[in-house]
């Protein structure tokens, strides 16, 4: 996306804001409270004026602010700078870090932002050779490091059931608490595998207007929509999908701990397996009132689906683990398979793109529509009173008139027939 240069924001508009530096030099920028704030404009704001001054102008706290800074990966004055400054002794300001695939590119006020840029396949001279690719990553990846505590805190579940934390904005793992440990596990792997070849994991930002896929957690998949549990459609969510960007193409990606079908009896208040369940002794004064029933409960065998984030497209692969295979072992596929997939999936982006824009027409269409014939409509139901005015004024004055003048011609006949 094109970003439009200081330069040009202040030959766009008339009223100025100054701000004056600590070195007596003033920095002339344009704000108004609807505009778009660039990357590139954000980091010459907080270079040229203290935090708190430049937040002033956009009626928002300086952590607020910081915030923003944050978020576009703006770097920001230390603590002490602009005293520092002043006499002669602040370290350089450091030059604007690149953007990378998923960073957020603007900031605005009102929360309107332009449409995000649309995605490419990367063309052979554009991707990175094998010798410049980064090194191996391992270690926890930052998505993984604080997640577990989330999913520990959460709203209380049962032990048969997904956890489901309170904070939304999470990786996106579904789990029991029995699985989680493991979930986790192959996660931060994965993406460990992903960042190593170059592909950068996150959770998406706000400005990419990205949409999750429903995932469904049974491992045997129902074919038809009705035949699915209810209530997995409650399952948790992320608040934002969990991305990695393979150049400008991203993919969502989400974990979840399958579910199985399977016998419970109820006893003593709670659900146990029927195949774990030890009848007691029967005696003459003790007998067991329990029942079965089925239901899917977390099996502990893990889902992997790849699917498409932006909104109207249809698209994913799933990859899973059997009694025999884990999702592990099978990592190196997966990240091919990824890579491998980017052609499928811009094509079903500028699918839909066309199939949008034959939905904007027909939309427009139909309004054109509806609006001639409400102006037909209102035209005839503004006409109604004025014919009912005419034909009011003709039968009081235009018919009495002609019954007189034929009354009177008939009298006057009359009259000469009888002399």
């Amino acid at each position: 996306m094109r970003l439009k240069s200081i330069k040009d924001r202040n030959a766009k508009y008339s009223g100025q804001l100054q701000y004056a530096n600590y070195n007596g030099q003033p920095n002339r920028h344009t704000i108004t409270e609807a505009d778009v704030v660039s990357r590139e404009e954000l980091y010459e704001l907080v270079w040229s004026a203290p935090m708190v001054k430049v937040a002033e102008k956009f009626k928002v706290s300086g952590s607020y602010m910081a915030r923003v800074c944050a978020n576009l990966n703006v770097p920001r004055p230390e603590r002490g700078y602009w005293a520092k400054l002043a006499v002669g002794k602040a370290p350089d300001k450091p030059s604007l870090p690149e953007l990378r695939p998923g960073d957020q590119t603007s900031w605005s006020q009102d929360g309107e932002l332009p449409s995000p840029a649309r995605p490419r396949v990367l063309t052979p001279s554009q991707r990175l050779p094998r010798r410049q690719l980064p090194p191996l990553v391992t270690g926890v990846h930052g998505l993984i490091r604080d997640a577990k505590g989330h999913y520990d805190d959460g709203y209380k579940v049962e032990e048969d059931q997904h956890l489901r934390p309170h904070k939304r904005l999470l990786v996106d793992v579904t789990a029991s608490r029995a699985g989680l440990d493991k979930a986790l596990a192959f996660t931060n792997d994965l993406f460990n595998a992903l960042e190593s070849a170059g592909r950068r994991v996150l959770i998406s930002s706000p400005a990419e207007k990205f949409t999750r896929a429903r995932i469904d957690a049974h491992e045997q998949l129902p074919k038809a929509r009705q035949d699915r549990d209810s209530h997995y459609d409650t399952v948790w969510s992320p608040q934002r999908p969990t991305v990695v960007y393979i150049g400008s193409v991203a993919f969502g990606l989400a974990v979840i701990e399958m579910s199985e079908k399977v016998e419970l009896r109820y006893v003593n208040g709670k659900y146990v397996r029927e195949s774990d369940y030890k009848p007691p002794r029967t005696s003459a004064r003790y007998f067991d009132h329990g029942w079965t029933t089925t239901k899917h409960i977390p099996c502990g065998r893990l889902r992997l689906v790849v699917y498409a984030p932006y909104p109207g497209v249809s698209w994913s692969i799933s990859f899973q683990e059997s009694k025999d295979r884990t999702l592990t072992t099978a990592i190196p596929k997966i990240v091919k398979s990824i890579e491998n997939s980017t052609e499928i999936l811009v094509a079903k982006v500028k699918e839909e793109e066309q199939q949008a824009e034959l939905r904007r027409r027909e939309w427009a269409a139909r309004q054109e529509q509806w609006r001639q014939e409400e102006d037909r409509r209102r035209v005839k139901t503004s006409m109604t009173p004025q014919k009912t005015e005419i034909l009011d004024w003709i039968e009081t004055l235009i018919v009495p008139a002609l019954v007189e003048g034929f009354i009177a011609e008939k009298r006057l006949k009359e009259g000469r027939t009888c002399e």
